[in-house]
This record gives C-alpha cells, sequence and structure tokens, in this order.
C-alpha cells in the first residue's frame, strides 16, 4: 500500500521514544534480548518484574491491535522449519554480538557508541547476505 511507509515511521519513532525513556528513566540500554537473555540466565533478577512487563508489553501490544485490521501481510512464509531456523540464527547472532538491533541499532547509533555501529553495519550484511543465500540461491523463502 502507498502508506505503509508511515507505518514504519511511527514505528521506528515509537521504538525510539521507548529506548529514551527507558535509558532516562532506568539508566539502562533498551535491548530486547538483553532483557529476555537476563530472565533466561538468571543474572538480573532484581529487575525481572520490569523485564516481564516489558516482554509482555511486547506481545500483547500487537495482540490488542489485531481487531482494528482486517487483515495483515507480515510477508512471513509459510514454511515453519524455516521460520524457527530464523529464529535460531537470530538468537546466536545477538549472542554472539552480545545484544540485538534494539541494543545496538537504535540505543548504540544514537549515542554514537562505535560497537553499536559495527554491530548493526554486520546485521545489515548478515541479513543481506542471508537473504541472498536462502531466498535467491536455496529458494526457501
Amino acid at each position: 500500500m502507498y502508506q505503509d511507509w508511515i507505518w514504519g515511521l511511527v514505528g521506528g519513532g515509537l521504538i525510539g521514544i521507548a529506548a529514551a525513556l527507558y535509558l532516562l528513566v532506568n539508566g539502562r540500554i533498551l535491548g530486547a534480548s538483553g532483557i529476555l537473555g537476563g530472565l533466561v540466565d538468571g543474572t538480573e533478577r532484581a529487575h525481572s518484574k520490569e523485564r516481564l512487563a516489558f516482554l509482555a508489553g511486547l506481545v500483547l501490544v500487537p495482540v490488542s491491535v489485531v481487531p482494528f485490521y482486517s487483515s495483515v501481510d507480515t510477508h512471513l512464509t509459510p514454511n515453519l522449519a524455516v521460520v524457527i531456523f530464523a529464529g535460531l540464527l537470530v538468537g546466536v547472532g545477538t549472542r554472539l554480538a552480545n545484544g540485538c538491533t534494539s541494543g545496538h541499532g537504535v540505543c548504540g547509533i544514537s549515542r554514537l557508541a562505535p560497537r553499536g555501529m559495527v554491530a548493526t553495519v554486520f546485521y545489515l550484511l548478515g541479513g543481506g547476505a542471508s537473504l541472498l543465500l536462502f531466498k535467491h540461491v536455496l529458494g526457501v523463502i
């Protein structure tokens, strides 16, 4: 649709505002993989309620807007094996990079952190290489 870019702009702005508020209020970087990782490995038990609330918001907010849309096209492949494999690749990548696109891309770049900038470049290169391999070479997506 012709206005799809507007939703990307609005979503990006909301993510930026949320990241700024999280940093201002809590003094910590908003990185989804770090928030989830701290819950899974138990290193951040002192902040577990805050982390659970954040993760609940990630799930519940999109679900809450579904009634307002007749259809949503995510362009997600119907191949469940590819979706699971992609999720595992993302998980491994975030552990290797010690952060995800929200931590490095949104917060790191906005703070002019060299590590965040380098990680974001490699995320983009890895995503491009994955698309080339899985869509154009292997044809699975």
